[in-house]
């Protein structure tokens, strides 16, 4: 569904001659692919639009549609000099790496709309091209009402539509699916009344971020020998070793924004234009908190929520807290969304209740610099604590307060939701040597904290060159995890059992080890290793092939030939606020997946929006973790229903695509990882409430350990503190110099997201430890397909079914996508009249 069929739906008209224009100038879009962008931005210069053209449109309507699109995809993260795009200069590949030909994060290019360049030096993808700002000074100048619609899953610069006074109307639309945009007429006509909110906060100034001068390419100078040296061991390698600093800390989006503006350091109406939670409806609201209550570990209280104004519609109810804070202390952010719902909708004058439960121990800090605890820990701080209840992260419209008499100390005795106590595990190797943002004295480190990062940090220590060596391809040596005293499990045992007897039993039941005896080594080498977009047959467990399917938004699995509905970008399901939608989106994906007989789903993806500049932002829901971690666990439970197990990914710390595959050494504190980055991943783990779950580790490194080879991630925080009973797969095995098949079982990374082709997959350590790393890696892909909807059936599918299905799909799920889109477009501006108009 396009935006003209939209409108045309709706009951208006269009202007054909501008319909004309457009797709004569280019009816094709810009090639996007993994490898090559073109960032070009198809627009007819101003002298397109005569005299004779204004004149009919004039004529034609009194009413302007402005649609402005940005792109994004996997690989590359959108470009931050245009400029340098369009003349070349953009490209690091020959600068940077020492196998060019692989490095292709920056292989683009653009082609300007005229004889000038469409943008100027120091302009990012994120902002008006020349061409598209003298369009909108065309349209504004001729016409008294304008309608601007965004159709980008990134935060545009947009302060543009505060200059125009014919700007009535501003929405945000990213990426719709296949039918997402039916709702867009419907809006703009008020037959429906939009309740979305942004998922981000949008900024006037993208280079005015905390973050803007740490993300992108920063490559090691002192390391043009390990480069080679990778690369010669590795065809793959892309020859570039880089870190990125997350200097902001937890000062994420609007948690920096909320509380610089309270310590003094920035006005926030000149650096926010709309903020996070922010969305506009045809009716108003009001709410008020009634019947709190301490109950000790928890506060529970009810909003009641009335429709003030004249037309029916709904609203989100989002619950934030703001801890005490010491200067000096534990950073904190003074504004913390944790918990929000969705109303039904109310008629004009009607009201309604909606209740809240929070333990206290969600509102707890991470302390992982040792300011009260030695080891690191989760602690909720004396003091007063507000609650309170806005329309956006910005405006309270009503709070309460409660107060906590003494420190609370999780360390000693672990909070109530873990498994284990949580401790420090990132901290040692992961911390970095940079200055991170602090609150205190009102942030009187930014300049120094947000600035780029300083030549020392270009060369890489003797220490973390050490740690390269240790993980890469042709030094990585896996002998030293081996001990003497592991005893050889049993392989090759005849024990008569098959996967299916199994299915429904619990992990830890002895007869998974029975199972497990009946192994042999090429078995568990093969079912390792061959896992892109499948598992492989093991016919000693009577277990047969599956399959996998690509894709957070949909059914698409290239190998099998299963295909299924476009659904729209999780940003736009973000944009909903409503939980139980995405557990319905979560239900009918599965549906198809199960028709499908595919089961296993590459998604969903709930990595942060760190930055705006992120190219795969459209793929994640939002910059907050506890929004994307509700969406995501609710779309994860509705897709079990139906016995698919979800590869929530990518786990964890990949926020931006240049240099994910080129050992990227991804720097931060732990409290940053804990609240900010592992949060979506720890809400959906803890909150799954089906039989089969799995996880897709990422490219990038924590620090100076690899994801896909972590021990503290995959297997002290995910499975001894979460909980995570399922297994880990890697992102696409494609070697690269350091996805090392031995190394990731060894470390909790079960399954390898490729063929077994490469030499860095060869299991050729037949050690006791060894073989015990494979086994446990064994369990855990069979305990997750054992209990997925390719098991949970009436018959033993070994004995109906050995190879992977082809089939394509195509379910019609219309409504429920034009219900999506009725929620989640966001009105950032009022329409001025709300009439029917023909429009274009």
């Amino acid at each position: 569904m396009g935006i003209l069929q939209s409108l045309q739906d709706a009951g208006y008209e269009t202007n054909q001659t501008l319909t004309d224009l457009y797709t004569e100038y280019r009816a094709e879009r810009p090639e996007m692919s993994m490898h090559y962008q073109d960032w070009t931005l198809p627009e007819p210069t101003a002298d397109a639009y005569t005299d004779s053209i204004m004149s009919e449109a004039k004529d034609f309507s009194d009413t302007a549609v402005i649609v402005i699109g940005r792109s994004g995809g996997e690989n590359a993260d959108l470009p931050t000099d245009m400029y340098g795009v369009i003349h070349g200069t953009y490209d690091l590949a020959n600068v940077v790496s020492s196998a060019p030909d692989n490095f292709d994060f920056t292989r683009c290019a653009y082609t300007n709309n005229g004889s000038y360049d469409d943008f100027e030096e120091g302009e990012s993808y994120l902002e008006l091209s020349r061409t598209e700002e003298d369009l909108v000074e065309k349209v504004c100048s001729e016409f008294d009402h304008v309608i601007v619609v965004v159709n980008a899953n990134n935060t545009m610069e947009l302060s543009w539509v505060d200059e125009y006074e014919q700007i009535g109307a501003v929405i945000l639309a990213p990426g719709t699916g296949a039918s997402g945009f039916a709702a867009l007429g419907e809006i703009i006509n008020g037959t429906v009344n939009p309740s979305g909110k942004t998922v981000d906060t949008f900024v006037r100034d993208l280079t005015a971020t905390p973050y803007y001068n740490n993300i992108g390419n920063h490559s090691y100078n002192n390391v043009k020998d390990l480069n080679d040296q990778g690369v010669a061991a590795d065809p793959s390698s892309m020859g570039n070793l880089s870190f990125v600093n997350y200097v902001e800390g937890i000062y994420v989006g609007y948690k920096f924004y909320e509380t610089a503006a309270e310590e003094g350091l920035l006005k926030y109406e000149d650096y926010v234009q709309y903020p996070f939670g922010y969305g506009l409806s045809y009716t108003t609201f009001e709410k008020e908190i009634q019947n709190f209550k301490d109950s000790g570990d928890t506060i529970s209280f009810d909003v009641e929520v009335t429709n003030t104004g004249d037309v029916a519609g709904r609203d989100v109810v989002e619950i934030y807290f703001t801890p005490p804070y010491e200067n000096g202390g534990i950073e904190k952010a003074s504004v913390n969304l944790i918990q929000f719902e969705k109303t039904e909708e109310l008629k004009p004058g009607a009201s309604a209740k909606v209740s809240f439960e929070i333990a206290k121990e969600d509102m707890a800090s991470y302390d992982s610099e040792g300011i009260k605890i030695q080891d690191g820990g989760y602690i909720l701080e004396a003091g007063e604590y507000t609650v309170s209840v806005r329309s956006d992260s910005h405006t309270v419209e009503d709070e309460e307060t409660f107060q906590v008499e003494k420190d609370i100390d999780y360390s000693k005795d672990g909070r109530e939701s873990d498994m284990e106590t949580a401790v420090n595990q990132f901290q040692e190797y992961a911390r970095g040597d940079f200055e991170q943002l602090s609150r205190k004295d009102g942030f009187a480190n930014y300049e120094e904290a947000c600035a780029a990062p300083a030549e020392e940090q270009y060369v890489m220590s003797d220490e973390v060159r050490e740690k390269v060596i240790e993980s890469a391809v042709g030094t990585y040596d896996g002998t030293k995890y081996n001990d003497d005293g592991d005893e050889m499990p049993t392989m090759e045992a005849d024990n008569g059992l098959t996967l299916y007897q199994l299915t429904g039993l619990d992990y830890n039941d002895p007869k998974w080890e029975e199972l497990l005896d009946q192994l042999s080594f090429d078995d568990m080498a093969k079912l390792i290793n061959i896992g892109g977009w499948q598992t492989t047959e093991v016919k000693s467990v009577g277990k047969i092939a599956t399959s996998d399917c690509d894709g957070p938004a949909g059914l698409s699995n290239f190998v099998t030939g299963a295909y299924g509905t476009a659904y729209p970008s999780e940003v736009l399901m973000a944009q909903t606020w409503n939980q139980s939608l995405a557990y319905e989106l979560g239900q009918c994906m599965g549906q198809e997946y199960k028709e499908a007989n595919n089961y296993g789903w590459y998604g969903p993806a709930m990595n942060t929006h760190r930055s705006a500049f992120a190219g795969r932002n459209f793929e994640y829901y939002s910059e907050d973790g506890v929004l994307a971690g509700r969406i995501a666990a609710n779309q994860v439970n509705g897709a079990a229903e139906h016995g698919v197990y979800a590869y929530i990914k990518h786990f964890a710390l990949n926020d931006q695509e240049i240099n994910r595959t080129s050992m990227l050494m991804t720097f931060s504190s732990e409290q940053a990882i804990r609240e900010i980055y592992l949060k979506p991943f720890e809400i959906a783990v803890k909150g799954f409430e089906g039989t089969s779950q799995a996880v897709m580790s990422s490219f990038n490194w924590i620090g100076t350990v690899p994801s896909c080879a972590n021990s503290n991630l995959l297997n002290n925080v995910l499975r001894d503190e979460w909980g995570f009973v399922g297994m880990v797969e890697t992102d696409y095995d494609g070697s690269y110099g350091y996805m090392i098949t031995d190394h990731s079982i060894r470390n909790g990374n079960d399954l390898m997201l490729g063929f077994g082709s490469a030499e860095s997959n060869l299991l050729e350590d037949h050690s006791a430890t060894a073989v015990k790393a494979m086994r446990q890696a064994c369990k855990n892909i069979l305990y997750t397909i054992g209990n997925s909807g390719y098991y949970t059936v009436d018959e033993d599918p070994a004995g109906i079914m050995t190879n992977m299905t082809k089939i394509f799909l195509t379910v019609d799920v219309i409504v429920a996508l034009v219900l999506l889109g009725v929620e989640a477009i966001v009105i950032l501006r009022y329409l001025k009249k709300k009439k029917a108009v023909s429009a274009e």
